[in-house]
């Protein structure tokens, strides 16, 4: 069976087509003709790859970005009208995997799609775990134990935790948080990511009170304590 897409597309005719396409390149194609519906599908654990328009009926793309970004893993490509270049970085910068600009031919769909995918693969296959104390952080199996204990975390907990744990030992700064948790409209709220950074503690550490793996570094930001063992 080949890797899943999931295709949000309002345009009824330009969904089929893709879908067409994908399926005959041996793809399997859910396609939502809105953010809701999108956000529902995304959900999906076997989701390998997500296809977005920007210009829905009922959120925007951007929206619907930041809301996949606490929901999967799984690589976004826009697939939009909005050709400008402040469009496409805006896009590069809130984390997707790539902007393809409307209209495409089925060569370079296939193309972009191929190489996300790679992309994907390949990161996947560099399995990163943190541990430190009794914290344990597996962000290929996005699992977090403490003294073997599996923790549940909220999906913004998770993805605020991943980005410390990828630049585990070194400070992040406010913003740099803010933007890839919450996104860059979000990047002067330092209140979320204070509230936030209080959930943790009180998940993962043996005080709260008192920290001892996510550091605190005044007036610049966070740093999770340098692992003991990195895989």
């Amino acid at each position: 069976m080949g890797e899943q897409i999931l295709l949000i597309e309002d345009d009824d005719a330009l969904a089929r087509m893709m879908r067409i396409q994908l399926e005959h390149a041996g793809y399997q194609v859910t396609v939502c003709r809105n953010g809701t519906s999108g956000l529902q599908a995304a959900h999906n654990p076997g989701l390998d790859l997500i296809l977005l328009d920007i210009l829905l009926p009922d959120m925007d793309g951007w929206v619907v970005c930041q809301k996949l970004q606490g929901i999967t893993d799984a690589p976004i490509i826009f697939t939009t009208a909005l050709g400008t270049e402040k469009d496409v970085v805006r896009g590069l910068e809130m984390g997707a995997d790539d902007y393809m600009i409307k209209p495409f031919s089925y060569k370079e769909l296939l193309a972009r799609v191929k190489a996300a995918l790679h992309r994907a693969r390949r990161t996947a296959s560099r399995k990163v775990t943190y541990k430190n104390g009794g914290l344990s952080v597996d962000l290929e199996n996005r699992s977090v134990e403490v003294n073997g204990e599996r923790v549940s975390l909220t999906p913004l907990e998770y993805q605020l935790l991943a980005a410390l744990v990828k630049e585990a030992g070194h400070v992040v700064s406010h913003t740099m948080l803010l933007r890839r948790v919450w996104g860059p409209q979000c990047e002067d709220r330092r209140q979320y990511l204070k509230l936030y950074i209080w959930y943790l503690r009180q998940k993962i550490e043996a005080d709260p009170s008192h920290p001892t793996l996510i550091l605190t570094e005044r007036g610049i930001g966070y740093r999770l304590a340098a692992p003991q063992q990195t895989v």
